[in-house]
This record gives C-alpha cells, sequence and structure tokens, in this order.
C-alpha cells in the first residue's frame, strides 16, 4: 500500500449518515492604533483561559498557542489571528449558544487589555493602505517560516495571506463518494455568490492600490497565491470524478514542507508521492496514528477553495461577525441537506458545465460586486435573494430567522 490509498480511504472514512454542520471564524485581535498583537501578547491570555476551563492546552515549541474543549478549539493562526473552531453540530442554535459562550469569556478580556477583536476579511489597516503585510510579523513556528519563504516565488499575495486575511469556514458531512461529488460539485457553482453575499470591507472604494479590483479583497489574495494548491478541484466535473481522483490531487500537491513527529522539514515543490517515491515517506514504517497524522498533514497544505478531509469544509467567505456567519450556515443547511432544494439547484445551474464558468463570475463580481451579472443574466444580488427564498423550505421555523443576516 502507498500514502495515496491511506489518502483515499481517510476521504471514505468520513462517510456518515449525520447532517451536521462545522462553524470556524478568524478573527483579528487588534489594539487601539489598529495594529494585531503579537505573540507574546496572546499566548498567555490563552494559557490564562485555558487552565481556567480546565482544557487541553496545545503548545508548539514551548509556547502555548491554543486549546480544546469539548465543544470547540481555539488556535493562533500565522500572523496571530485568533480562530475559533466549534465542532459539528445539527442544530445552529447550539453553533449560537457555543460562540456566545466563547464571546462571552473572550471580550471581556481583550477589552481589560484595550484589545477588540474584530471579523473582516483583510486586515483593515491592510486594506486602507496605512501599513503592508510586512509590517506585521509572523510568529515563529516553522510552518509558517517555511510557507512564507515558499510563497515568496508563486505569487505577490503569500505575505497578504499569511499576516492580513481572515475567513468563515463552514464544514458539511457527505453520505457517500456519490453525495460527497453531487454536493461539491453545486457548491462549488454557488461559490461566487458565497464570496460576494460574505464579502467584508470597507463601505467605501477600496483605498490601498494593492488591489486590483474593488471587490473580493481575500479572493484576490487567495487567487494570486499558488495555483498549485488554490481554486477548484481539477476534473471536478469530468464523468468519473470522485475519491480517486480528489486523493490523486492532494497526493500530488506540492507540500511545501513535511511534517512528521513533531518535526517540520522544507521540501519546497515535493508532494507526498514524490517523497514517497524517493523513500522520504516509507508507508510501511508509520503505526496507525502516525500514518493518520502525516496524511492529515497533506490534506492541510492543500487551500483549494472546497477542501475535502472526513468532510467537506467551504472556504470561501470573508471573516463576518457571527450573526452574519449563522445566516450562512443556515443557508448552506438549507441547500445541502434538502434534496428538493439540491434538485432544484442543479437543474437551473446545469448549464455551468466546469471551473472555468464559474471562474469568470468570480471575475465579474470582482469588478462589479452585487451587480455583476453572472449566471443566467441575473445579478449577484438576485441569487442571493432567490437562495435566501428557497432555502426556507429546507430549514426548520426556528432556524429561518438567521437567514435575515445574509
Amino acid at each position: 500500500m502507498s500514502l495515496l490509498y491511506d489518502i483515499r480511504e481517510y476521504i471514505k472514512s468520513g462517510e456518515t449518515n449525520e447532517e451536521r454542520l462545522g462553524l470556524e471564524i478568524e478573527h483579528f485581535i487588534i489594539d487601539k492604533s489598529g495594529r494585531q498583537i503579537l505573540l507574546h501578547d496572546l499566548s498567555p491570555l490563552i494559557e490564562e483561559v485555558a487552565n481556567q476551563l480546565n482544557a487541553e492546552i496545545v503548545t508548539t515549541d514551548e509556547t502555548v498557542i491554543g486549546y480544546i474543549t469539548d465543544d470547540y478549539a481555539v488556535s493562533i493562526e500565522p500572523s496571530c489571528q485568533f480562530e475559533i473552531s466549534i465542532n459539528p453540530y445539527s442544530e445552529i442554535e447550539e453553533i449560537e449558544s457555543i460562540y456566545d459562550e466563547f464571546c462571552l469569556l473572550w471580550e471581556p478580556i481583550f477589552s481589560k487589555h484595550g484589545y477588540e477583536m474584530v471579523a473582516r476579511g483583510i486586515l483593515p489597516m491592510v486594506e486602507n493602505g496605512s501599513i503592508t503585510p510586512g509590517d506585521i510579523p509572523l510568529y515563529g513556528k516553522k510552518r509558517y517560516k517555511y510557507m512564507d519563504e515558499y510563497f515568496e516565488t508563486t505569487g505577490k499575495y503569500g505575505k497578504y495571506m499569511m499576516r492580513a486575511s481572515a475567513s468563515t469556514q463552514v464544514s458539511i458531512d457527505y453520505k457517500s463518494e456519490e453525495d460527497l461529488v453531487r454536493k461539491l460539485r453545486l457548491l462549488q457553482k454557488l461559490s461566487p455568490i458565497f464570496m460576494i453575499m460574505m464579502e467584508s470591507k470597507n463601505e467605501e472604494e477600496v483605498l490601498s492600490d494593492t488591489f486590483e479590483y474593488p471587490h473580493l479583497l481575500r479572493s484576490q489574495v487567495w487567487d494570486d497565491l499558488d495555483p498549485k494548491r488554490t481554486g477548484f478541484y481539477p476534473g471536478a466535473y469530468q464523468e468519473d470524478f470522485g475519491y480517486r481522483q480528489i486523493a490523486n490531487t492532494v497526493y500530488s500537491t506540492p507540500l511545501i514542507l513535511l511534517t512528521d513527529q513533531g518535526e517540520s522539514v522544507f521540501v519546497g515543490d515535493k508532494s507526498a508521492k514524490e517523497l514517497e517515491r524517493e523513500g522520504l515517506i516509507i508507508d510501511a514504517a508509520m503505526d496507525t496514528q502516525r500514518k493518520k497524522s502525516v496524511v492529515e498533514h497533506i490534506f492541510s497544505m492543500g487551500f483549494f477553495h472546497f477542501r475535502i478531509k472526513k468532510f467537506i469544509e467551504i472556504r470561501v467567505a470573508d471573516s463576518v461577525p457571527i450573526k452574519k456567519a449563522l445566516g450562512y450556515v443556515a443557508l448552506i443547511k438549507g441547500i445541502v441537506y434538502s434534496d428538493l432544494n439540491m434538485e432544484l439547484l442543479e437543474k437551473e445551474l446545469k448549464d455551468v458545465r466546469d471551473t472555468d464558468m464559474i471562474q469568470d463570475a468570480i471575475d465579474r463580481i470582482k469588478k462589479d460586486g452585487l451587480n455583476a451579472i453572472v449566471y443566467h443574466n441575473r445579478s449577484a444580488k438576485k441569487w442571493i435573494n432567490r437562495l435566501k427564498t428557497m432555502t426556507q423550505r429546507g430549514l426548520s421555523e426556528s432556524e429561518r430567522r438567521y437567514l435575515i443576516y445574509v
């Protein structure tokens, strides 16, 4: 066997009849000047809270960088973006309750120190050109150092992605290979609508000349980061697309670095396929837990709009305040867990045949925002209203209220 087999089996192991939703939101923690606070400011606060909660503490290089509770995990991203990752639940009210408790705990702590927790797609001071990402330090994790150096060679926005971007991510379940492919294909077609619906930026024109277009600033960053690991899964609309093709993409994506047994080494353009061929990864020599850890690392180095793991992770939205995030969760739930809505949208978008057509819609929205004409001569704004109307019937009465926030 090889890691390719392990990757494919890892995807298959996610099959479930559950219909859950997970939510992750990255925040900027800024001081009164608008700058992100640094690791030595944030780490002690995380340790203090983790001990208060009797939570599992996560460390790297003997520095506290997160904690894990029964309901959620907190972690620090490359430039101290502060992320909460809420465990998957079937009920949106449960997700809302957990986030509210998180805020009740953290907001007074940040306020006491003169900090603010901000949800935006791009750090405001970078968005308006007051500072550049070069003014923002990364914290000293080897993973981020290697990625930072690598992205200097692949596109112009590597520093922006790592230091000044933040997202909202929603994960959903799949029942089978057929169900995964069906959901992925439809969600990819809808992703331009999700992007503009979840845009979070200054209402005025962008002041910085860094960005080519006035809309989807975070998407512009990711689109120009590294074409080998971003965008859409290749071949997603080919007839034979499924676990095998997804696994092949993951197996063949350049890794930048390999993390194994707690150590990270720079590997540059080499993929898991190449490392295994060269004998630097030996599948047969790894026990089950080590193999699982390596496979999960390999998945984590692909930054596609939709990341397939043991669930489908939808990665196209800016970081937004919680009410809007919950509206987004509700919209997605009303689509993917409603056979009727899935069928209606599949028929309506059957002429969107490939990712080039989807990318064209994204490019139009970058220029014209909500007024962009995308599919069927319909504006992005009208598509949002269409989705909000139709998804009501896929939600309980108590969950429909969340749709007013998107």
